[in-house]
């Protein structure tokens, strides 16, 4: 039986630092579990602290995204990595802030098939095409964001979650982080 959160023998630094058991301690407050890729990072509490402050900018900071749309990029991005950590975390976050169990399913397998609006639509395929093949990218893709009330900073931020999760995906995927059993049956 696995004692860490991914298949590498990592273990988390102890004792952690006090601001880092604070952390924790809030996650644990909040969410009922502190997220097996805080505890995979807790290794090394600089890679932890820089992951934690990246991760809150793109998925927390004020933005025209709204914290179910980024949710969404990371559940679609997640899909089409496959990486199992992130589609089991992000998907959970789905359900809950959209109060919608098959929205997070239908994104985590194939979100043509969910009832999108046309901003949400746009949002994603810009999201599909930088993870497939941004060298692809094009004005046009830009303007295809703009055409349905993105600004250029909402089109960064699309860009930044997007390259984020691309990011995590593959780490998550190289080291077989696992995701929290409680995400599993979260909102559903």
């Amino acid at each position: 039986m696995r004692t860490t959160p991914t298949a590498l023998d990592l273990p988390m630094v102890d004792p952690l630092p006090q601001a880092t058991q604070n952390y924790f301690n809030i996650c644990q407050d909040k969410l009922g579990m502190i997220p097996n890729v805080l505890q995979a990072y807790a290794f090394d509490i600089d890679k932890l602290n820089a992951f934690i402050a990246f991760y809150n900018d793109v998925m927390l900071a004020d933005s025209g995204l709204s914290k179910l749309e980024r949710e969404m990029i990371a559940v679609v991005v997640s899909s089409i990595n496959k990486c199992f950590y992130c589609l089991t975390a992000h998907g959970a976050a789905v359900r809950k802030l959209s109060g919608d169990p098959v929205l997070g399913e239908q994104l985590v397998m194939n979100y043509h098939s969910a009832k999108l609006n046309l901003r949400q639509k746009a949002m994603l395929d810009f999201a599909a095409l930088m993870t497939e093949s941004s060298q692809h990218i094009e004005e046009t893709d830009r303007s295809a964001l703009r055409a349905v009330g993105f600004s250029d900073r909402d089109i960064w931020d699309i860009a930044a979650v997007t390259g984020f999760f691309n990011m995590t995906n593959r780490v998550a995927s190289a080291t077989d982080m696992q995701p929290n059993s409680e995400y599993h049956t979260q909102n559903r």
